[in-house]
């Protein structure tokens, strides 16, 4: 059965039949193509690499199983000794990348590949694929983090992602990016990412009783008690909570949380403080989710809402506000020449190419340079080799590694560009040998 998660098969079909012209015209030269965004969403002054891992993994296990091939015979499309040539087909280049949890700006590349013609084309598709969902949630799941510092934040969207593999993703792209876990448990498995998760209104209707529901659910989960409390009249069901919390404690069983899902979260978040406290319970935290993102969470504290923490869902795991990337996947040199797109809109910057940053003296980034690899301005190079020869250079790094460089990375963002506005971009420069290269392939293809 053909794993459609790792499958080959699982590109555009132009990927296949330009590689039946390659092989069929001996096509097999070194090629290198980059992946990039070219320019930025509306109101997003920053984007975070992610994503590296899986295309590495990707291009690792790349092969094509006899089913697969087999489909490729049946299908009519391809010449009869296309699937024999596919059979022995492996990635064996080389890959240069910015490590996940890296901030990035237009035309900036956080992959390159280096490989034989055929091999470098035919990753073109699932490249993109997994670059983009990972790198899309991240750069929205950051900006929330920098909106509610010291809060706790759940992914919650994985009801409403687009598919399992983007569910799966989501969690981890938003736990690179600083969330603390995950409703996912498979993620959970997968990832070791923490798992959150309290209770549905439906086990709170399947009781006739409120608060028979709300100490059912605590004695069957006495280490995890977030009770959901806006299932019919929040402020009544949090006065039922200081009734029960008592009799719990006596049982050793601590409420952790009350849950608000609905509503104007604010307004009932100072309600509810105020009826805990009241009851002396200011040890219970309030938790809210529902229709979450960067800006609603900023309207929240804005208005001092006493909320703890926060389920954040379909709006950050589909990116609601900016569903999509500008991303595209190019030939910047074939055969050892440096090659350039001219497409209206669309003009690449050939070779290859490599990133420095700068900082200032608190550490915080002040500008990139975009040029050639063989180039040396000042600053810290962010394009590193990661594959070689179709193998990691190094062991993959773990998600705390990646979450702390995210981090750090975070800390160093201008603060004009951690508002939720509009603000002047982040400077990136072209460099000259860049400009220069360019037109010198702009003369040698019009004198062609």
């Amino acid at each position: 059965m053909i794993d459609p998660l790792k499958s080959p098969l699982l590109t555009d079909l132009y990927q296949l039949t330009m590689l039946q012209a390659y092989f069929a015209h001996g096509m097999n030269d070194i090629a290198v193509f980059e992946f990039f965004v070219r320019r930025l969403p509306p109101n997003r002054g920053f984007l975070m690499a992610a994503g590296l891992d899986q295309a590495l993994q990707f291009l690792e296990n790349l092969h094509f199983t006899e089913e697969e091939l087999d489909w490729v015979r049946r299908s009519g499309r391809f010449s009869r000794d296309f699937p024999d040539q596919l059979a022995k087909l492996r990635f064996t280049g080389d890959v240069h990348a910015m490590p996940e949890g890296t901030l990035f700006f237009a035309d900036e590349p956080i992959l390159r590949v280096t490989a034989p013609i055929p091999q470098a084309q035919l990753v073109e598709s699932r490249i993109i694929n997994l670059l983009h969902l990972q790198t899309l949630v991240a750069s929205k799941a950051a900006r929330v983090v920098l909106t509610a510092p010291g809060k706790l934040l759940v992914d919650f969207g994985m009801r409403r992602a687009h598919g399992a593999e983007a569910a799966l993703f989501a969690a981890r792209a938003s736990y690179v990016a600083g969330f603390q876990g995950t409703s996912n448990v498979l993620a959970g498995a997968e990832f070791n990412i923490p798992v959150f998760g309290t209770m549905a209104h439906s086990f709170v209707q399947a009781h006739d009783n409120e608060e028979l529901a709300f100490e059912h659910f605590a004695r069957a989960q006495p280490e995890n008690v977030t009770l959901l409390i806006d299932t019919y009249d929040t402020e009544a069901a949090a006065r039922k909570v200081t009734e029960l919390a008592p009799r719990l404690k006596k049982s050793g069983i601590t409420v952790k949380a009350v849950r608000i899902d609905s509503g104007d979260l604010a307004i009932h978040a100072h309600n509810v403080r105020r009826i805990l406290d009241e009851a002396g319970l200011t040890e219970i935290g309030i938790f809210s989710s529902g229709s979450l993102d960067e800006y609603a969470l900023r309207n929240l504290l804005s208005h001092g809402a006493p909320i703890d923490g926060f389920g954040v869902g379909t709006a950050m795991d589909t990116s609601a506000d900016a569903p999509f990337l500008d991303c595209a996947y190019k030939l910047q040199e074939y055969a050892g020449r440096a090659r350039r797109k001219r497409s209206e809109g669309k003009a690449t910057w050939p070779g290859r190419k490599q990133v420095y940053r700068t900082y200032d003296a608190n550490g915080v980034m002040t500008g990139d340079v975009l040029t050639l690899e063989n180039d040396s301005p000042p600053g810290e190079t962010l394009i590193q080799p990661v594959m070689q020869g179709g193998r990691r250079v190094h062991q993959p790094e773990t998600l705390e590694q990646i979450r702390r460089r995210a981090a750090d990375e975070l800390r160093r963002l201008p603060p004009h560009l951690r508002q939720l506005k509009e603000a002047p971009p982040y400077p990136v420069t072209i460099a000259q040998p860049l400009r220069e290269l360019a037109m010198a392939v702009d003369r040698g293809v019009m004198q062609n």
